[in-house]
């Protein structure tokens, strides 16, 4: 059996034992990416030089006992590091290198992990699509002809081809658990404050955390073990508010599956009232599938309905008003994609009172939310409405239309970045034509481990058959 094919729990326990290097394992998966990523389109850049001499470096001096020590990864393409171009998916900024990591890159850093480059994202992160004009389009290694989700694309790209064992993602809307649910990954979006480097308290309306994508539920654990506490438990936070309840480690629930919980089922979404919100056979299976297996051991009930018809435009209003902070002006702005052009002028334009209206909106939101699931340990939903779209399948031009397009396949994602709740995507089950459809476990706040626990036994329960996508 050849590295790649082992998970990342596996390779972890290989290094410790000392059975393969940091160096081995950085060059096994950097001669994947040399071989398969000019069809994917996964990474923004591979460095493999410093890849390889970080490797040297963590296995010389970097202590055994860091949580990802010698693991290969890769950072989003919106994330710094040193010495290392960064374009954040946009041709505005091509070309440029910054002087400093930001705090996510350090963080996996003082882990011990070996950075093989940087995974494609869409312009600003801004879609929940990998398609953006300063690279190729990211595509799916199980059908390339579809595109990989975003914004964390590139990560879920890579992983799912076997480029990368495991790879750290953001999600402001999704865009961990979208692009894990299209490339049939598991994706661990964290309650907001969890994640130290990642915890969203700095941003508007708190949407984007740092979280976790891998190929299996402990994968998924291990990683995000790893950005929590990358010096060891307690997690050092930087701010005087954190996530409910402990900081982990999760990976023992993430492999033990134990525990008797309580799970609503939900198909109705917050953007019902103003979208036109279907779901697909396929997305109506897989959900079917995964309360078959659970509803031996868990209680399962249907979550009563409770529309919200603010939600819609009060999301619209902190998704342009997250734009328009964008520093992009004169020149630069004429490189800019339709579709960041079309928020970040909106965003410009919105009057303060709107702005602070729907900030306040969010916030009673996020009250209703954590109220309205308080009665389950978790919610189940499916991961998507759709099934993955194909590569340019989005319109490129028309902003509303394309915003409209987005909703429609993914309405289930934002509302929990709203809430700052913890969720976790399983993949359950393929098409007839090989595409992967999972669903969506949501948690109450500080409720990771339960997430854990639950997507471990839904894991064993299915009892998948290896297989590995075309592109492997």
């Amino acid at each position: 059996m050849e590295l790649h094919e082992l998970t990342a729990l596996e390779l972890h326990q290989l290094l410790q034992r000392g059975e393969v290097s940091p160096v081995e394992l950085a060059g096994h998966y950097l001669d994947r990416a040399e071989r398969l990523d000019p069809e994917l389109g996964a990474f923004a850049t591979i460095t493999p030089e410093r890849a390889l001499e970080r490797a040297r470096f963590v296995t010389e001096s970097v202590p055994k006992a860091a949580p990802l020590w010698g693991m290969p990864l890769a950072d989003k393409d919106l994330h710094e590091r040193e010495g290392v171009p960064v374009a954040y998916g946009s041709r505005a900024f091509a070309g440029f290198v910054p002087d400093a990591s930001d705090d996510l890159v350090r963080a996996v850093d003082a882990a011990g992990a070996v950075s093989l480059g940087k995974t494609a994202t869409p312009e600003f992160g801004l879609p929940s699509y990998t398609e953006a004009l300063v690279g190729r389009p990211t595509r799916n290694p199980w059908a390339p002809t579809l595109g990989a989700g975003g914004s964390s694309g590139g990560a879920a790209s890579a992983v799912a081809s076997g480029m990368l064992p495991f790879a750290p993602g953001s999600d402001g809307g999704g865009s961990i658990r979208i692009p894990a649910a299209v490339c049939g990954l598991v994706g661990i979006k964290p309650s907001r404050g969890r994640v130290p480097a990642g915890s969203g308290l700095g941003g508007l309306a708190g949407l984007g955390v740092a979280g976790a994508i891998g190929r299996t539920v402990a994968d998924a654990a291990l990683l995000l073990d790893g950005m929590i506490a990358p010096t060891g438990y307690p997690a050092s936070h930087p701010y005087a508010v954190r996530a409910p309840g402990d900081d982990g480690p999760y990976l023992g629930a993430a492999i033990r599956g134990e525990g008797r919980f309580q799970i609503g089922v939900m198909t109705e979404t917050p953007w019902d009232d103003a979208y036109d919100i279907a779901i697909a056979p396929a997305a109506r299976s897989a959900l079917e599938r995964a309360i078959s297996v659970l509803e031996g051991r868990h209680g399962i009930e249907e979550v009563p309905p409770a529309p919200e018809p603010g939600y819609a435009g009060a999301f619209r209003t902190i998704w342009q008003a997250g734009a328009a902070s964008i520093p992009v002006d004169d020149e630069r702005f004429a490189l800019l994609e339709p579709l960041t052009r079309w928020l970040l002028e909106r965003g410009r334009a919105l009057p303060a009172r709107q702005l602070a209206e729907a900030l306040s909106w969010l916030s009673d939101f996020e009250r209703r939310v954590i109220a309205r699931f308080a009665s389950y340990d978790a919610v189940l939903t499916p991961a998507l409405a759709l099934e993955p779209p194909a590569v340019g399948w989005y319109d490129a031009d028309d902003g509303e239309r394309n915003f409209a397009q987005q909703v429609q396949v993914t309405p289930f994602t934002s509302f929990v970045n709203v809430a700052g709740l913890p969720a976790i995507t399983v993949p359950v089950e393929f098409t007839e034509a090989g595409v992967p459809m999972g669903v969506q476990l949501i948690g109450r706040p500080g409720g990771e481990e339960t997430l854990f626990s639950l997507a471990a036994h839904l894991e064993r329960r299915l009892r998948r058959a290896p297989r590995h996508p075309i592109v492997w």
